[in-house]
């Protein structure tokens, strides 16, 4: 590998890593197992609520 194709390489990858950072809007915030059970049981509860009224 000559000396301007591993300058390339740094420099790109460097690039990468800083449009990675700025693009972090595009995947859906992770929900864990529990909240996502204690937000359906929530939502089963307010349904129920609803339903008796």
């Amino acid at each position: 590998m000559n000396r301007t194709k591993k300058i390339t390489k740094k420099h790109m990858s460097k690039v990468k890593k800083a449009n990675a950072k700025l693009n972090t809007a595009s995947k859906p915030k992770y929900v864990s197992k529990a909240e996502r059970e204690r937000l359906a049981t929530l939502e089963a509860q307010e349904h129920a609520s609803i339903v008796t009224e």
